[in-house]
């Protein structure tokens, strides 16, 4: 086995522990290698990260906003449990980026709003 194969093989388990099914068929490969994430845990990671990128440059996004983003993740997963249509790898990576953003932007608000809550009570 080369470095190659034991450091993918490290970031499979990484991935299986962050809870992501990795399932071959719903997942990006390069190199023959496969994403230790699926498409759609891809997304939420890269949509989490461009969310405290976002944040830190000082860009808000509604509540509103959150909702619909999160909402969008879940009804694309919905509308294929029930098989009503097929996802596919591109709009699954692009749900769950939005669905990451809005989590990133939910997880804020809540913090400060329990900052600005322990400074009331103290």
């Amino acid at each position: 086995m080369n470095k190659k194969d034991k450091v993918w093989i490290k970031l499979m388990d990484i991935g299986h522990v962050l809870g992501c099914h990795q399932m071959e068929s719903r997942s990006f490969s390069i190199g023959g290698y496969q994403f230790p994430l699926c498409a759609r845990c891809t997304g939420v990671l890269i949509g989490e990260l461009l969310g405290i990128a976002c944040i830190i440059g000082g860009l808000r996004i509604s509540w509103i906003m959150i909702l619909i983003f999160i909402a969008v993740m879940g009804i694309d997963w919905f509308i294929q449990y029930i098989e009503l249509l097929m996802s596919n790898n591109y709009r699954r990576i692009v749900t769950g980026t939005v669905c990451g953003l809005a989590m990133t932007y939910a997880y804020f608000y809540l913090i400060i709003w329990v900052i600005r809550f322990a400074k009331t009570i103290i």
